[in-house]
């Protein structure tokens, strides 16, 4: 979660919604993300808005964080109810951060029960954490998994030590091992974070992590390109000298490395930097986002989506904190999405899907376009003549050229 906030529409107080949000929404599904912003160090490269134990009092310390988490989750179901949204039960729930597992367990689970308490979970529904592979024990995790939790993404990065010392990490790579046999033990479904592209990584030291990853058999991997954002502590060192810059042909060769390695080991891209092991072990809540799905984010930053409204929280926690305690909405601006700019973010997203998107839903000049990515290579011909618009391995490395490609000038 970037920690630059979007500049919008003024939100109102009370958090109601227009009336187009509850336009179709029984048939969407509904899904809620908890933003936990406590990290015990800010990563080199994290832009995220993530605060330090330190940094934080009152009611955004971590200590109050989960009750203040609470009031959020009571507060979004009366204005959900109040702005006419039919009764949805939740069919995904993430905890994201920031480390959610720096929280101790019992927070995390006391947050959740309050939401199922709101809403009701689909039966089924898919409920995950990010945790630090350092910031979990055997104990945590079976009471995560006695709460209602089902999966845990544990942040490896990579399994290179001076790999690791670049991005700031914090645990070794002999942990992780460790904490996917625990979740295993709980009865949690396991996925794993890589980042490829880090200043001094070879190409045989990403072959080492991602065969290192594959060996621990997890149900679905990330692997996501190094961005350096401005303002990190990375960027300046980068704009110092003191590390190299990130270089586009190096992260090819690693994205398609990857592609190689994880589809050997029997996992298959569901989503340009997502694999899973079956297409029911597919991050479902990742899906909502790219399939246009409502959510209510909760926590300092944190945004949301229902029926074409988005909004986004106050950054800071204890401004976060402080509004929820004076019964009114943290949001600080949103913005109402008209037709089309949906269908702009409709194209742009489930393009990067292994399903693609229907032909028939693109403008003129986008099925128009299609050939010529074909010609490409970017574009699976076969797919095309089953009037769907599916990237290939080239495809997805540019898969931001071929949106704008397909898009209406």
């Amino acid at each position: 979660m970037p920690s630059v906030l979007p500049l919008g529409d003024p939100a109102p107080s009370d958090g109601l919604l227009p009336a187009q949000a509850a336009d179709g929404a029984a048939q969407r599904r509904f899904g809620l993300y908890v933003h936990i912003p406590f990290c015990a160090v800010r990563c080199g490269y994290c832009d995220f808005n993530t605060y330090t134990a330190t940094e934080l009092g009152g009611g955004a310390s971590q200590d109050a964080y989960a009750s203040t988490a609470i009031s959020e989750v009571e507060f979004a179901a009366k204005a959900l109810q109040g702005s006419g949204l039919p009764e949805r039960r939740l069919g995904t729930v993430f905890f994201g951060g920031g480390t959610p597992t720096l929280l101790p367990a019992g927070d995390l689970a006391r947050i959740l029960t309050a939401a199922v308490a709101q809403w009701g979970l689909e039966p089924g529904a898919e409920v995950t954490t990010e945790a630090n592979p350092d910031s979990v024990t055997p104990e945590s995790l079976q009471l995560l998994a006695d709460a209602g939790f089902t999966r845990v993404s544990f942040g490896m990065q990579s399994a290179v030590p001076h790999v690791l010392k670049v991005l700031d990490r914090t645990h070794t790579p002999s942990r992780v091992p460790q904490v996917v046999q625990w979740a295993r033990d709980a009865g949690l479904a396991v996925s794993l974070d890589l980042i490829y592209g880090t200043p001094g990584e070879s190409l045989e030291d990403w072959r080492y992590s991602l065969e290192t990853a594959l060996s621990y058999g997890p149900d679905h991997i990330s692997a996501y390109a190094l961005i350096v954002e401005d303002g990190t502590k990375l960027a300046a060192q980068i704009r110092r000298g003191e590390v190299p810059g990130i270089d586009d042909d190096d992260h090819a060769a690693k994205y398609e490395l990857a592609d190689e390695l994880i589809t050997a080991a029997g996992l298959g891209w569901y989503e340009v930097s997502n694999w899973a092991r079956t297409e029911e072990q597919a991050c479902r809540h990742n899906l909502a986002y790219w399939r246009g799905d409502d959510w209510w984010g909760i926590g300092p930053g944190a945004h949301s989506h229902v029926g074409g409204v988005r909004w986004w929280n106050v950054k800071h926690p204890t401004a976060y904190a402080g509004r929820l305690a004076g019964g009114v909405s943290p949001a600080a601006g949103r913005e109402t999405l008209d037709a089309e700019t949906r269908n702009v973010e409709r194209v742009m997203l489930e393009a990067r899907l292994s399903t693609g998107l229907e032909l028939s839903g693109l403008g003129a000049s986008g099925r128009h376009a299609v050939a010529g990515l074909i010609a490409d290579g970017l574009v699976d011909p076969a797919a095309a003549f089953q009037g769907r618009l599916v990237l290939t391995l080239k495809g997805r490395l540019l898969a931001d050229a071929v949106v704008r490609r397909i898009l209406p000038d």
